[in-house]
């Protein structure tokens, strides 16, 4: 409900998206593919000179954690497609930030 100066209600605003829910899409795309350049690479680099264990287990690890990225990042971009999209919930936006972060970390940790 809308209320005007004095609490005087008024007609309901009807917010227009616009073009919004497409650049918003458009940035999930791109997070998207860097997290899976992320992921192949810290996967290639985990079995580039010999196979060991943590470096299987760091590549399976990498793998299993852009899946949910992807998973994630799906079933928001359909969201973002309806004509009223919803907010991102807290579970979802949780749990892309921790994807993004522990694909970082796998990253990082098979470089070092």
């Amino acid at each position: 409900m809308a209320g005007g100066p004095g609490g005087a209600r008024g007609p309901a605003v009807v917010r227009d998206p616009g073009l919004q829910p497409e650049r918003t899409r458009l940035a999930w795309r791109r997070t998207t593919l860097s997290a899976t350049v992320g992921a192949v690479l810290a996967a290639k680099q985990a079995v580039h000179d010999d196979v060991t264990a943590a470096g299987l287990m760091g590549a399976g690890l990498s793998l299993l954690v852009w899946l949910v990225f992807l998973g994630v990042s799906h079933r928001r971009m359909v969201a973002l497609g309806t004509a009223r999209p919803r907010p991102m919930t807290p579970r979802g936006a949780v749990l892309a930030a921790a994807c993004t972060v522990a694909l970082a970390a796998f990253g990082a940790g098979v470089v070092l």
